[in-house]
Order: structure tokens, then C-alpha cells, then sequence
């Protein structure tokens, strides 16, 4: 955005939504796949990747930042493979995705994994005796049945990236019309005195957050009673073969 230009109101509440949004889909990638590697291992290996995967969420924003500027700054790990290929994360929205990705990950990871692990395997095992292939099972198979919960991990996901501020701030900065988010709006306005913006952007937020809190609720609650009439329902008749019989086809 040129800067001989005005910012617009509304660029935090678009930035956010758009890293937030890109974010979710990056670590809902990512996540469902790692989250698929671990599926249902007990493994010394599976618990120290897990704990890693898990990491992020309890360690301090700053902290994650600090590690991301070693990683991805110019004078980081990857910094001459990222400057050779034309790309700059700091000081850039992109390096606020990829901040925000880090942070909302484990929230994905944890309740995808927890969603796969739920599906009942007499499903699977079905579908593996008409011949499916895993990947086929995979995808017709245990996602279908899992993805009430995986959706739900993702929103709660979105709402986590749209409030994300310290290992932000320490990637892409603050800059206003830039990387300034809302989160990163929002403190400006307080540390200005501004108190009637800062206000309405808290109100915005928190109104943007909850509405995606109430829905994520629905989604579980709605995949809870679904699993519990499943399991009431799995000793009747011969679903399991009949789950499998729809791979086949």
C-alpha cells in the first residue's frame, strides 16, 4: 500500500481475516497430515513429535518469535535460501501468516488427531478386507466421519490467529497499512490514549471471536450426540461392512 496514501479504517479487521484465514488453511494442511502420521501411535518417536507438534501452545508468543526470527530472518537458518529465492518475511503480511501458522497449528493437530483417533476402526478394517487402499480409506472412510471435529479445531484455529499479537509483532512488526492486525491496532490505539477506538476495535474483535466460539460448540456438540448414537446403534445389523461396501463402490 503506497504510503503517500491514507489507511483505510477497515485494513486491520482485512489483514486479520485474510492472515487468519490463510493461516487456518495452511496448519489445517499440515496438521491433518501430521495428525494422520499419528494416528493411534504410542511410540516414544510419536510422543516426542507429538509434544513438539503440541509445543507452540504453551510456549510464550515471544518466545516463538524469537525461534522464527532464527529460522526465517535474514540472518537465519533459512535466510540466504529464503533471499535467494525473492522472498522477505520480515517486516511483511507474509510474515505474519507464517507467525500466526505456527501459533494456531497445535490447536488444529490436537483435535484433528483426537477426531481421527474417535472414528470407530471396525470401519476401517472393513473397508481394508474389500480391497481399499489406505489412502482411499483415508479419505472415504475416516474423514467423512471425522470432519464435524476437524472443522470445528480449524474454527477455534481462526479465532487464535485473529488475535494474535506478540509473535507477530516480532516478525512483521507494527507497521500501520502494512502488518498492523487488529490485535496490533488495538494496542496502538491504547498506547495513543485513543480509548473510543480501541474500544470499538475490542468490541469488533470479541464479537468476531465469540461468534466463532458459539459456532465451533454447535459442531462438537452436534459430532458428540452423532457418536453416541453411533456407538448405540454399532451393535445392530452389519454397518461396519456396509461403510466398507460404499469404498468398494
Amino acid at each position: 500500500m503506497p504510503w503517500d496514501l491514507p489507511i483505510p479504517p477497515w485494513f486491520p479487521i482485512y489483514l486479520s481475516l485474510k492472515v487468519a484465514g490463510l493461516a487456518t488453511l495452511i496448519a489445517l494442511v499440515t496438521g491433518l497430515a501430521v495428525a494422520r502420521l499419528q494416528m493411534r501411535r504410542k511410540s516414544l518417536y510419536s510422543k516426542v513429535l507429538d509434544a513438539l507438534c503440541t509445543l507452540p501452545m504453551i510456549l510464550p508468543p515471544t518466545v516463538l518469535g524469537y525461534y522464527l526470527i532464527l529460522i526465517v530472518g535474514k540472518r537465519g537458518i533459512l535466510g540466504d535460501w529464503l533471499a535467494a529465492m525473492g522472498i522477505e518475511l520480515i517486516f511483511s503480511w507474509e510474515g505474519a501468516v507464517v507467525a500466526a501458522t505456527v501459533v494456531v497449528f497445535p490447536l488444529i493437530y490436537k483435535s484433528a488427531r483426537a477426531a481421527l483417533e474417535s472414528v470407530d476402526p471396525r470401519y476401517e478394517d472393513a473397508a481394508r478386507t474389500l480391497g481399499a487402499s489406505e489412502a482411499k480409506i483415508f479419505f472415504l472412510v475416516t474423514l467423512p466421519l471425522a470432519w464435524r471435529g476437524i472443522l470445528a479445531g480449524s474454527m477455534l484455529a481462526f479465532a487464535r490467529g485473529m488475535g494474535e499479537f506478540g509473535a507477530t509483532l516480532m516478525i512483521a512488526g507494527n507497521i500501520p497499512g502494512r502488518t498492523q492486525t487488529l490485535a496490533l491496532a488495538i494496542y496502538d490505539a491504547f498506547q495513543a490514549g485513543d480509548d473510543p477506538k480501541a474500544l470499538s476495535l475490542v468490541l469488533l474483535t470479541s464479537f468476531i471471536c465469540l461468534s466463532i466460539l458459539v459456532a465451533a460448540d454447535s459442531f462438537l456438540s452436534a459430532r458428540i450426540g452423532r457418536g453416541s448414537r453411533t456407538r448405540l446403534g454399532s451393535g445392530k445389523g452389519n454397518r461396519p461392512a456396509a461403510a466398507g461396501s460404499e469404498v468398494s463402490s
